[in-house]
């Protein structure tokens, strides 16, 4: 049942609520939502004249419903930007000395790729904006805030998780992995936030009727489907051309879309030698923009089929949603909670499994092996040298790959065999390592990469931006560079030719982080330990529903989970199995593609 408060016009009034990405979309909706609602209301984006556009509209609420609200904007402030975020919060202070509610809304598409294609620029910044943005953005407010104040924040249904189910989201990883990590944050903050009785809970809307999604994400899935399926008398970057140049201006005058796609092919003709008739490829692009356009809204159709009422969520509808899990009564029955309200019935194969016992020799003659590790402890150096023993038994070639945070006296122990040292979050040079081995031996089969833990212990709201971007590069970023290029090592130039991923073989593992130890383990040390294996899970989920449905791949790439519920040590035996057992081919088949294997009953 609603409190009543909520029944009061002014059911917010000297509210202060901050709102990121608020100038468009559903950010704009809560703001007038709140703002109808009494609530002083604190706007910020990127841009200007949507934010400029957004005051206009919220100074008219506020004086048709008789508030004392006021309404202050923070254009060009983008919350990826530490210095940024930091200074709007002092300047809010000065203001109105107080923030009651922070709403986390700022976002972006992101790539619409397939994984492998992915500009590694484009996947930091895509987690930067989701992720990081609202962390910093969390962490500044939390200083403007006292008790009953509430962090709310919006993520998406595609990351909802289930005991063995996750949602993988197609041509999406950045924004799945820091969607994901997002929820798993919300309910970190709440059991740190609970001495200062402030409260965090997210919300994982569905799909929400808006521009981004109809202008933007569907039609771009729609091409990348092309692009990887063909069309007839085009290659794969000539729908890329399309799909970057014409896909904007579609809905526009016909005027603007026909000198748009005859642009486009001229360029398309140029590249070709100028030698085919412009007008056939004039009639080719429009063929390929209309079977984008059919695509995408098939796209759709299947997406509100999968909805009870085969409906989307007006942007209204949302920013109701938000209000009311505002509501003092309402946030303090569901704090920590992350809320689907997505009514969506998205059938999923079970993704997750369990520990299990290796009775066969593996043999792995032949096959080129690299081991990657980040970490510098010693359990994680413990792990490969027991790695390297087996791979080597069973007849592997194994490469190590260090990051430049070991020191040589630690890597002593490794050297009879080839390693390099080298900065992991350099695009280019884990392109040019990959390169390097593929030129040497000719094959890359097996990539196995060690991430190991954090530091539980330590609060998350007590992180400077230096030591959380280092978290976020270290088990989101790299982990994800490492998998790119070594999917583009397994398969040399299909990022040209998708089809040659098709039936290409290969194996790469994500390692860690652990859970935690301990006999009776808090559950503010359980929620911390999620974050980055939050953001892992849909990650690996979404990447091999990319390899198998949309590649026709037979490269996998899992997650390996060490630690169990109990808190027990993890058994080397069957880490070191569960990767041989990776290594060899045989889960191949398997629709799991995330293990734990300490769990047990």
């Amino acid at each position: 049942m609603v409190d009543s408060s909520l029944s009061s016009s002014l059911s917010f009034d000297k509210k202060v609520v901050v709102i990121t990405g608020s100038g468009t979309g559903i950010g704009q909706a809560i703001a007038k939502k709140f703002a109808q609602h009494g609530a002083s209301i604190v706007i910020m984006g990127r841009r200007k004249e949507p934010l400029d556009e957004t005051v206009t509209i919220l100074n008219d609420i506020i004086k048709s419903v008789g508030s004392s609200g006021k309404i202050r904007s923070f254009p060009g402030v983008d919350v990826r930007d530490e210095k940024g975020i930091t200074q709007m919060f002092v300047d809010i202070m000065k203001e109105f000395t107080k923030i009651d509610i922070v709403i986390n809304n700022a976002g972006v598409s992101g790539p619409v790729k397939s994984f492998p294609s992915q500009p590694f620029k484009q996947f930091k910044d895509c987690v930067a904006i989701h992720l990081s943005g609202t962390f910093w953005t969390t962490k500044q407010a939390l200083q403007c805030m006292d008790k009953d104040g509430k962090i709310i924040t919006v993520t998406t249904f595609f990351t909802e998780e289930k005991p063995y189910e996750q949602r993988p989201y197609r041509f999406r990883s950045p924004y799945t992995s820091a969607q994901g990590a997002k929820n798993r944050l919300a309910e970190a903050l709440a059991w740190e936030l609970v001495p200062k009785g402030i409260r965090s809970i997210a919300t994982n809307p569905g799909p929400v009727h808006s521009d981004r999604i109809y202008k933007t994400v569907y039609p771009k899935a729609a091409a990348e489907f092309l692009r990887i399926g063909g069309f007839p008398n085009l290659i794969s970057t000539e729908i890329e051309k399309i799909s970057t140049e014409a896909l904007s201006v579609l809905g526009e005058s016909d005027d603007v879309v026909n000198d748009t796609i005859m642009n486009v092919a001229t360029e398309i003709a140029k590249e070709r030698g100028g030698n085919q008739e412009i007008q056939s490829i004039v009639t080719t692009v429009k063929d390929c923009l209309t079977k984008i356009q059919n695509v995408a809204e098939k796209i759709q159709n299947n997406t509100s089929k999968m909805i009870v009422d085969n409906q989307f969520l007006t942007q209204e509808e949302t920013a109701d949603v938000v209000l009311h899990l505002a509501d003092d009564t309402i946030s303090r029955l569901i704090n920590g909670r992350v809320v689907p309200a997505d009514r969506v019935f998205y059938p999923v194969q079970p993704l997750i499994t369990c520990g299990f016992i290796l009775d066969e020799h593996i043999d792995l003659k032949d096959k080129v092996t690299v081991f990657s590790i980040t970490s510098t402890v010693k359990k994680d150096h413990d792990r490969i040298k027991a790695l390297l023993n087996a791979f080597s038994n069973a007849g592997a070639t194994c490469i190590l790959l260090f990051s430049k945070d070991n020191n040589e006296s630690e890597l002593i122990d490794f050297s009879p065999y080839s390693f390099y040292v080298i900065d992991f979050i350099d695009e280019n040079a884990i392109r040019t390592m990959f390169d390097t081995i593929i030129k040497k031996f000719n094959r890359l089969d097996v990539v196995i990469h060690i991430i190991g833990d954090y530091d539980y212990e330590k609060d998350l709201t007590k992180l400077n931006r230096v030591e959380w971007d280092t978290l976020v590069d270290r088990y989101i970023n790299i982990p994800a560079l490492v998998a790119k290029e070594a999917i583009n090592a397994m398969v040399p130039n299909a990022l040209t030719e998708p089809s040659r991923y098709k039936d290409s073989k290969g194996t790469i593992a994500i390692i860690g982080p652990d859970a935690p130890l301990g006999i009776k383990i808090p559950g503010v040390i359980r929620a911390r330990a999620e974050v980055f294996r939050g953001a892992l899970r849909p990650f690996i989920s979404t990447v091999n529903q990319e390899l198998v449905n949309a590649l026709k791949s037979s490269i996998r790439i899992y997650l390996l989970l060490p630690g169990s519920i109990d808190g027990s040590e993890p058994d080397i035996k069957k880490f070191v199995d569960t990767n041989l057992y990776f290594a060899s081919g045989k889960a191949q088949n398997r629709t799991e593609v995330i293990y734990y294997p300490d769990e047990s009953r």
